[in-house]
């Protein structure tokens, strides 16, 4: 026999909107008419007492939102969860919510003080599968839910909210009789929504428009009521469109509409103002899929503004946290030390926050720590799935209980584990690179990143910062200039190396010279480009053209058109680059520079070059690999517009290597600090004005400190 259905309501004798808590608040702080609410709600309560046993608790001077009994706790059988409101201005309610269901009868648990949980607003039982759908994100925490999964033995499937508009899940989200679901879907994330479709067939999804959602139609009472040997399905709510209620009446639910506009002004309808007290037990697996890690961050964690990314992170990828524990340290140079409880939904969620908290340098506590999963390679050049992908920064992996570095650290790779006689090795690999006989690291277990403090240094915090990761216009180029001046000689100086990629704008603008300077004086230590670099640099060394302009008067040459096929003729004739400077035939210029300096080159071709030269590699992956050996020990990269190789280049380079970027256009620029490196300074300039001014600060330079005298800064 079907239990007859219970609902507890509280009279509106004290209800007004006294404060702003939600959106719905703003602007109707004590415009609400006291005696249509009482209207309003009395309305509701004889509609309801037609269909369904009404209990009242009593109403209390001082708490307005009493009304909206649904907040007061959470029942399944005789257990009562109670509510920890999240705030203050509710908080007073619990106590009396908490004696009425003890006096009648329940078994009350109560929740950390510390752990807010808004009852039957943010917890809603399916009607069909018996699981119940808990909502998180404004009002109540997602550690709440595992305390509901053991209490009320029951399956706890978490719903992230992120319209503020809709901050409890009962105001965008009805379970209806016999699965069916009254939802708005832009209340929730992706994820929340995938999980929704997963559980609920299409057939039983009804879907509303936002007119409907706004005025709370999913804010509604369904109540069934067996007569005369069939079961009615009734829906109470404050308002529906057309279409919706054909939708309803479609499936078979008749619904009620009584207006309930007073309290929509304090973010609230039919269902807020009502809390099932006859929830029936299903027959459904228990427990929930919430998974939770503790995290351990270090460093100057306020200064780096650390802390602050990492939780936002959390949250913005829909998991919750709990700050254990902050240790700032007495001195300011003192490192600080936090724990940090996360909390996801599942596993997938949690494997996706905690692969960019490691990008942050987290880890997991040293009591807590695990060895990295392996998986074998079962096909060349094809990982595992789920497989971790790594990042520009130096890394860690736990293997045999020792942290092993991995080698040839680069972005966008896997971790390839070989076993030798001496131990495990790491490498970092791109897929098409992994073998037969490796293992690879898959998920988010047993890896830290380490993180120095210039890469996790906000560039707010001063008002100029070289290589802090900023995009500097054309009116700081001198400032900026002399920054990396500074650098390169100081490079320079003691044995370092810098690789220069470079595209064919550096000629158009009359750059050529001043790179021919520096790689002659001994501050290029590798050339990155593609075929037009350098044919366009030949051109104008022996034609004096470039793409049939003259680069001295500015016009266009007649026949200049053909000039760079005649060019890369001539160099094919000669055999390569470094023949035609040994015959003579080339005499001046960037590739000159380099072959006589014996300065190594790469040269990689695309789809769209002309010839090309016999030194240009037209096999993308050997060209990839000889840029990766020239990069190898670098310690700044200068990028002068070329966006393709700049980009190849910065996925190809680790952190700690300082890398500037020139361009005139700033998408560019953007993208290369945008790459994840605070490391990355960006020059939103003329390449070939740029180059100038460097010359002429490496010259200053040169005369204040002569030509042996290191540079320190």
């Amino acid at each position: 026999m079907t239990q007859p259905v219970r609902i507890l309501m509280c009279a509106p004798h004290h209800y007004d909107v006294d404060y702003v808590i939600n959106p719905w608040m703003e602007g109707n702080v004590h415009r609400s008419s006291r005696d249509l609410a009482e209207e309003q709600w009395n309305k509701l309560y004889q509609v309801l007492k037609t269909y369904a046993t009404v209990d009242l608790v009593p109403p209390q001077q001082g708490w307005p939102d009493m009304v909206f009994t649904a907040n007061a706790g959470l029942v399944l059988g005789d257990v009562a969860v109670l509510s920890r409101f999240f705030h203050p201005e509710r908080q007073g309610e619990e106590p009396y919510f908490q004696n009425w269901f003890a006096e009648n009868g329940f078994q009350v648990h109560t929740l950390p003080k510390s752990l807010p949980f808004e009852g039957a607003g943010d917890a809603l039982f399916d009607r069909a599968g018996g699981w119940l759908w808990a909502g998180y994100g404004f009002r109540s925490e997602l550690d709440a839910h595992p305390y509901l999964a053991k209490w009320l033995d029951v399956e706890v499937l978490s719903l992230r909210l992120v319209d503020r508009r809709f901050y409890h899940l009962d105001t965008c989200f009805c379970p209806l009789t016999d699965g069916y679901l009254l939802y708005y879907p832009e209340a929730f994330d992706t994820y929340s929504n995938r999980l929704i479709e997963l559980r609920v067939p299409a057939e039983k999804r009804i879907a509303i428009d936002e007119v409907d959602a706004v005025n709370f139609a999913c804010n509604a009472v369904n109540i069934d009521r067996s007569q005369d040997g069939q079961v009615e399905r009734i829906i109470v709510m404050n308002q529906a469109s057309d279409g919706l209620k054909q939708q309803l009446n479609d499936r078979g639910f008749t619904v009620i509409e009584t207006p309930l506009t007073e309290f929509l002004k304090a973010g609230g309808a039919a269902k807020c103002l009502t809390l099932k007290v006859t929830e029936p037990r299903h027959a459904a697996p228990n427990g929930s899929p919430l998974q939770s890690r503790v995290i351990r961050l270090e460093g100057h964690l306020l200064d780096s503004g650390l802390v602050s990314r990492a939780l936002d992170t959390i949250l913005a990828n829909g998991g919750s946290f709990q700050v254990l524990n902050f240790d700032l340290g007495e001195q300011r140079q003192d490192q600080s030390r936090a724990e940090v409880r996360v909390s996801a939904p599942d596993a997938s969620v949690m494997a996706d926050i905690m692969g960019q908290l490691i990008d942050l340098g987290a880890m997991s506590p040293p009591q807590q720590a695990s060895n990295a999963t392996l998986e074998p390679v079962e096909k060349a050049g094809v990982a595992p799935d789920d497989f971790y992908v790594t990042t520009i920064y130096p890394t860690e992996v736990r293997i045999q209980d020792q942290w092993v570095k991995v080698q040839g650290q680069r972005m966008d790779g896997a971790i390839a584990i070989t076993q030798t006689a001496e131990g495990p090795i790491a490498r970092c690999k791109i897929l098409r690179d992994l073998q037969l006989g490796e293992s690879v690291v898959v998920g988010s277990e047993g890896i830290r990143t380490l993180r120095n403090e210039s890469s996790l240094k906000s560039s707010k915090t001063e008002e100029f910062s070289f290589m802090g990761a900023g995009v500097s216009s054309e009116r700081r180029v001198e400032l900026v200039v002399e920054q990396i001046a500074w650098d390169l000689r100081r490079i320079r100086d003691r044995g370092g190396k810098v690789v220069v990629t470079a595209g064919p704008v550096v000629i158009h603008t009359g750059g050529s010279e001043h790179l021919s300077q520096l790689i002659r004086e001994g501050y290029v230590h590798a050339l990155l480009g593609g075929n037009a670099i350098a044919v366009h640099d030949m051109e104008q060394s022996m034609l004096g053209t470039s793409l049939g302009m003259d680069m001295k008067r500015g016009v266009s040459v007649h026949g200049g058109h053909r000039h760079h096929l005649k060019v890369i003729n001539a160099i094919r004739r000669c055999g390569s680059i470094a023949q035609a400077v040994d015959q003579g035939i080339l005499t001046s210029g960037i590739m000159y520079e380099c072959v006589k300096n014996n300065v190594p080159f790469a040269l990689a071709g695309s789809i769209r070059d002309d010839g090309p030269l016999p030194d240009t590699q037209m096999d993308l992956l050997t060209a990839q690999a000889d840029y990766a050996r020239l990069i190898d020990g670098a310690d700044m990269i200068l990028m002068l517009s070329s966006m393709l190789h700049s980009i190849g280049v910065g996925n190809m380079t680790p952190s700690g290597v300082k890398m500037v970027c020139v361009d005139i256009n700033p998408a560019v620029v953007t993208k290369l600090s945008d790459r994840g490196s605070i490391e990355s300074t960006g020059v939103v300039t003329d390449v070939g004005l740029f180059l100038s001014l460097l010359v002429q600060q490496l010259h200053r330079l040169q005369g204040q400190y002569g030509s042996g005298q290191a540079v320190s800064v």
